[in-house]
């Protein structure tokens, strides 16, 4: 699967992106920048793919968890509970195609800002 590097203010991770078609939308617009918005233990911003829900479309998500928002054309990023969380399990505003996962601890994300610089690369 292929590898990207996240890097938002200060922190960077690696995720790995699944097979889906918008994981290799995502893939095909990479490198990508952007400014990043939050919302509860979730970090998105747009990006420069256009694509609906896919089949497996949901919005209760895990931990680490990367995905594709439709209605926004985001790019989202779990790392604990949203507003929309029952309980610790993150909740996307609404159904979202699943595309990666960050590997190793997600929570590091934590530590980012609104409108801190995000950028998505190719990883070796």
């Amino acid at each position: 699967m292929p590898r990207i590097k996240i890097t938002a203010g200060d922190v960077s991770a690696f995720a790995e992106l699944n097979d889906s078609e918008t994981a290799k939308l995502i893939w095909d617009e990479v490198p990508i920048e952007a400014s990043a918005s939050t919302w509860g233990d979730e970090i998105y911003f747009g990006i420069p793919v256009h694509t609906g829900s896919e089949t497996g479309a949901k919005a209760e998500v895990e931990v680490g968890d990367i995905a594709y928002w439709p209605p926004g054309n985001a790019f989202c990023i779990f790392f604990g509970p949203t507003p929309a969380s029952s309980g610790e399990k993150p909740v996307a505003a609404s159904p979202v195609n699943l595309v990666g996962k960050v590997e190793g601890d997600a929570t590091v994300f934590g530590a980012v800002r609104s409108r801190a610089k995000v950028t998505i690369e190719k990883a070796e």
